[in-house]
């Protein structure tokens, strides 16, 4: 499609795209378009203007022949754009906001004075109204506050006054409204499905992994623990408890057998299930979210509770100052000098303004956060607790070696574990598949049904042969394995260096894979920097064995460590800390995470990690760079200093209106001005980023 370049500097381009008007549809269609370019960092699409302007890192060529290659067809073809990008939301409320000043400077340049004067009167009527359900509710609200300004400024024959409080409330209406649904949005989005692929069951019971979006209605998807369920179906087969929570509020799983209907971006906790597709898509799951969302107080952190609460206190107070300085007084202006300066707007506005501001830009740091309440957790925290696998280390473990037992064939035994890990989704796992696959090992499902346990490993049966791979705990402890006779030696020569999964066949173990977990380059200065930033506990907790923990933790530089844990031990460990009065953050990425992570004040997944330690994270951090948490952290610090800094600003400020006006110096009407116009201008601050 031809484009003109408007401007070009280093890393930016901005170009007009040749066409006369450009829906949100179409806009939605290029950005997404250019952010698939690999280098192109950020795209910005102005449909008003057909501009976009597109910041990248590599040669301007490649941006440049991608836009030469674009097309509406082409690029809608390539299905990039998600089912709600949050354009026309923002559009209508830009609208909103754009004819609400419209139309008051229409008012005040054009509409005849007793016209104006019967609107004012009209639109006065509705926050009298408002006012009398609050009272007939039992409750002293801000709305009695407002009409009650509203009223006397119309009982004065200041008309000017009542239509200009009238206005900046309508303004603030509109942006507290905005940011609701902007934050109800955007969390909706980021908890949105993500699942690439899909075990499906055919009719000779093979089982085929397939991209998502080749599944049709009546096909059998098979989910595992730790999986998430990626379609609406029924349950045909298997059992399972499921996670649900995202969708229905459930706090404790849920059971799913033959019978049971299974929703699309839940999770299986433990056990397996063949689900029959009946939706080919999992778009209702974001209505679902919405519907959740809207219906419980997750997103407001205690501080926004404390600042809505002290709004309406507040209101008792601010009646009673202005019937208190008018009975001393006997003056009217003097009185309506406390009436027209409350608190409750800015406290209202401002907080969840600086908290949504907070959000988005920690998602320019490719950081989730499912709620304002865990920023403030982040910040208060006084323990950190790190898994090693995936967090500390590098979430793509790979296999040093393969270490055959009892005369058996090393390929052989690889062959046979990739078989069975390729069923779950945990660094380990992955990493043995990707070996086999590196060695062109291809294998075929010989096993029966395949069993995890959770931070234990893995059962199966082969033939008539039971096979088993897990942790040391799992297969000599729990299933009672041996050593083959005269391989002690071998066993005890193993390198404590690497992390082991042992494979066991009918009671004897038939192979160790040693696998390579380096440790993330970054992570001992993400670590200090963690403890400059105020936490004290830095704890690293592993179900590795003690030799290959310690050496961790010292490379790292954790304040202490725990090896060969379990999940309940995680859990515990957290519930310990809260016992102590202090704040926990848990970070991990595989399943025997999850309890932990539920446990936590804060629980930070790693975005390449389990589906179900996804789902159950209330932060999710690239796994690309641990020093996200860093940053995290300082966002985090930020928010709430600015919000306590509001706080002060606010009240201050809103208390030295009132004394000027008592005193006489500022005329009501200048009050309500100033007052309103610091609303304004608060909380257009507390929406700039808090990291410069």
């Amino acid at each position: 499609m031809k484009c003109q370049i408007l401007h070009a500097a280093p890393g930016r381009l901005r170009v007009h795209m040749m066409q006369k008007h450009m829906s949100l549809a179409q806009a939605d269609v290029l950005e997404y378009y250019l952010k698939n370019i690999d280098g192109v960092t950020d795209v910005s699409v102005y449909d008003r203007t057909c501009d976009a302007v597109i910041r990248y890192s590599v040669d301007r060529s490649v941006v440049t022949s991608a836009l030469a290659r674009f097309s509406y067809e082409k690029a809608e073809a390539m299905d990039l754009v998600p089912d709600h990008t949050g354009r026309e939301l923002n559009r209508q409320y830009e609208d909103k906001l754009t004819f609400t000043v419209l139309r008051r400077v229409v008012n005040k340049l054009f509409v005849p004075a007793p016209i104006r004067l019967a609107m004012s009167i009209y639109r006065a009527a509705g926050y009298v109204r408002e006012a009398i359900r609050s009272l007939m509710r039992g409750r002293l609200e801000v709305a009695v506050l407002d009409a009650t300004a509203i009223t006397v400024s119309m009982l004065r024959g200041d008309t000017e006054t009542a239509s200009s409080i009238m206005f900046l409330l309508r303004i603030g209406e509109i942006l507290e409204e905005w940011t609701h649904k902007k934050s109800v949005d955007d969390l909706a989005r980021t908890m949105s499905l993500g699942v690439d692929r899909v075990w499906v069951r055919t009719d000779s019971g093979e089982e085929v992994l397939v991209p998502v979006g080749d599944v049709r209605v009546g096909s059998k998807i098979v989910v595992r623990t730790g999986g998430m369920i990626p379609l609406d179906g029924k349950v045909v087969g298997g059992e399972a408890t499921v996670n649900q929570a995202s969708i229905t509020g459930e706090s404790l799983p849920v059971r799913k057998d033959a019978g049971s209907y299974a929703y699309a971006g839940t999770v299986v906790e433990e056990g397996e299930c063949v689900i029959r597709v009946e939706k080919n898509s999992g778009s209702g799951r974001y209505d679902r979210i919405v519907k959740m969302i809207e219906e419980s107080e997750r997103l407001k952190s205690a501080t926004e509770d404390k600042a809505s609460h002290l709004a309406d206190r507040l209101v008792p107070y601010s009646l009673g100052g202005t019937i208190a300085v008018y009975l001393l007084t006997r003056n009217v202006t003097k009185a309506l000098a406390v009436l027209m300066v409350d608190f409750s707007c800015a406290l209202k506005l401002s907080m969840p303004l600086a908290v949504l501001s907070a959000m988005r830009e920690c998602s320019f740091h490719h950081i989730s956060v499912k709620g304002g309440r865990f920023l403030e957790a982040v910040s208060e925290a006084q323990t950190i607790v790190f898994d090693k696998t995936g967090t500390l280390t590098h979430a793509q473990p790979r296999v040093a070696e393969v270490v055959p037992f009892g005369g058996r064939d090393a390929d052989e035994m690889l062959r046979l574990a990739a078989c069975l890990e390729e069923h779950y989704p945990h660094s380990m796992a992955n990493a043995v598949v990707a070996e086999a696959a590196a060695r062109g090992l291809q294998h075929e499902e010989r096993h029966s049904k395949v069993e995890y346990v959770v931070a234990h490993g893995i059962s199966s049966q082969v033939g008539d042969e039971k096979v088993i791979i897990g942790s040391y705990h799992f297969v000599f402890q729990d299933e009672g394995c041996h050593i083959p006779d005269g391989e002690q030696d071998r066993f005890d020569a193993l390198d404590p260096a690497y992390s082991h999964l042992y494979l066991a066949i009918s009671g004897e173990l038939a192979a160790v894979i040693c696998v390579y977990d380096p440790l993330r380059e970054e992570a001992p200065a993400v670590i200090e920097s963690l403890r400059r930033l105020g936490l004290n506990k830095i704890v690293m907790m592993t179900g590795d064995n003690e030799r290959t923990a310690r050496a961790i933790a010292a490379q790292v530089g954790v304040d202490e460590y725990h090896a060969e844990v379990l999940p309940e031990d995680k859990a515990a460990f957290i519930r310990a800390e809260h016992e102590k009065g202090r704040k926990v953050i848990m970070i991990g990425d595989g399943v025997n995470d999850s309890p932990a992570l539920s446990e936590a004040d804060a629980g930070i997944a790693i975005s390449d990690g389990a589906a179900i330690a996804r789902e159950i994270a209330d932060i999710t951090v690239s796994a690309d760079d641990l020093f996200a948490l860093v940053t995290l952290k300082a966002i985090a610090d930020a928010l709430m200093h600015r919000i306590h800094r509001n706080y002060r600003t606010i009240i201050g400020f809103n208390f030295s209106l009132i004394v000027l006006g008592v005193a006489g110096i500022l005329p009501p009407a200048t009050s309500s001005l100033l007052h309103n116009a610091s609303t304004i201008a608060i909380s257009l601050h507390s929406m700039t980023n808090l990291l410069e």
